[in-house]
């Protein structure tokens, strides 16, 4: 089974609020919301695919020394394996602009199980409500 390394961000405001996104139609899992982040690309660190990605999906920029690695998820989906670590990010750049068509929103941690997650999220949910 093939394993895919993707890594997703919780960013974190001020108000303890973490950032979700709903995938655009047309994207597999469309509808459903998730942490931000995307693939990491061969010889690119989790690190570096979560500032490409924010970059490129959100208009914003932060830095290595600002992502906290927090957990991570290990899930089967019926044609991969995925892995995502997940950090959590309190210090970024810019002014939160969705550049792919998604929905963003801010929500409570203990909020988030009320939004349909893929299932490899579900299990960061407790994990960050406990934390923050």
């Amino acid at each position: 089974m093939k394993l895919v390394l993707v890594a997703a961000v919780a960013l974190i405001d001020a108000d303890g609020r973490v950032l979700i996104a709903q995938r655009p139609a047309g994207k597999a899992m469309a509808g459903l919301w998730e942490f931000p982040g995307g693939k990491v690309e061969p010889g690119e660190t989790p690190e570096a695919a979560l500032m490409r990605e924010l970059h490129e999906e959100l208009a914003i920029e932060t830095w290595a020394s600002c992502l906290a690695p927090l957990t991570f998820a290990s899930h089967a989906y019926p044609d991969f394996h995925l892995l995502m670590p997940l950090f959590a990010c309190r210090k970024w750049q810019g002014h939160l602009t969705p550049r792919e068509g998604q929905a963003l929103k801010w929500v409570r941690p203990a909020d988030l199980r009320a939004y349909p997650m893929p299932a490899a999220d579900l299990p960061l949910i407790p994990i960050l409500r406990d934390w923050l």
